[in-house]
């Protein structure tokens, strides 16, 4: 019996090591890969000047990715300044002011909406918000627009990312803890002040990783943007024009790569680049959840 108790706990300690090494390894596994696709053309072109450059020519091999990144950078933007504060005050009022009913009606409504495709979302943004964009919202600033903009890329972002922050926002403001609410409220508080001053204080960590991980969510999304921003290079921040984020460059040119040399080292870069982006965005908030807990 002592046999086999001893088995058992050696067999189990080993799978989840395995497991635990498996998840911190693949992440390097897959940096790795991508820099060893993409080292053809770094050993052809300077690091600098192809992020710098705005040239895209493939078939003169000049390859220029600062269009892309800023594609993707004005696209998540404007996700992020339309999804987050929607986000923190619809979190606030579901763990803070709603009935328990209304709770319960609105978690199956976040998990459908988290659920849904992203094509789904291309779609509707096809058929609600490029029509929005360019027979009214444009017209009312005296532009002409065909709606396939940044801004719409950045609407529908934005309506993918809702249910993702918003999950990770009601989980944080549910751990904390009910005495504290209930020590604040004992001191003569009001239940507004309660919640600005020590629900969200408390939370603030929680808050800016649920912020975080939405900005790096929306910063990799492909299909969705790909079919409402207008895929044209473009360097400018302008709403109402089209642009080109970087998921959506290896989405709609991958299959090209085997007829244009250098073709395959690029999109490898392009996907390098979009993964070390999110690595840094990660630790940039990271480090932000660390000086917060640290300033507590």
């Amino acid at each position: 019996m002592l046999f086999r108790r001893i088995i058992a706990d050696r067999v189990s300690t080993t799978w989840m090591v395995i497991s635990i090494s498996t998840i911190l390894v693949l992440p390097l596994v897959i940096g790795i890969g991508l820099y060893v696709k993409a080292y053809p053309l770094l050993e052809l072109k300077p690091f600098g000047e192809l992020i710098g450059s705005s040239t895209w020519l493939p078939h003169e091999q000049k390859f220029g990715f600062l269009p892309f990144i800023l594609g993707s950078l004005y696209v998540t933007l404007i996700a992020f300044c339309l999804s987050a504060p929607v986000c923190l005050l619809a979190a606030i009022f579901i763990t803070q002011f709603s009935s328990k009913r209304f709770i319960y009606f609105m978690h199956p409504v976040i998990d459908i909406l988290a659920g849904l495709p992203s094509v789904i979302y291309g779609v509707w943004g096809i058929i609600v918000i490029v029509p929005f964009i360019s027979d009214y919202l444009a017209p009312l600033f005296g532009i002409k627009s065909s709606g396939y903009t940044i801004l719409a890329g950045g609407i529908v972002l934005a309506v993918m990312c809702i249910p993702y922050i918003l999950n990770m926002l009601i989980e944080v403001f549910n751990t904390i803890p009910s005495g504290l609410k209930e020590a604040s409220l004992s001191l003569g508080a009001t239940f507004w002040e309660t919640v600005k001053h020590v629900v969200i204080k408390k939370g603030f960590p929680g808050i800016i990783s649920a912020f975080g991980l939405g900005i790096a969510k929306a910063f990799g999304e492909t299909m969705a943007v790909m079919m409402v921003v207008g895929n044209m290079l473009q360097t400018k921040f302008d709403l109402f024009d089209a642009g080109y984020p970087l998921p959506a460059l290896i989405a709609n040119n991958y299959g090209e790569m085997l007829s244009i040399p250098m073709y395959d080292s690029a999109l490898m870069f392009a996907a390098l680049l979009l993964f070390g982006i999110i690595l840094l965005i990660n630790l940039v908030f990271r480090y932000f959840i660390y000086r917060t807990k640290k300033n507590e």
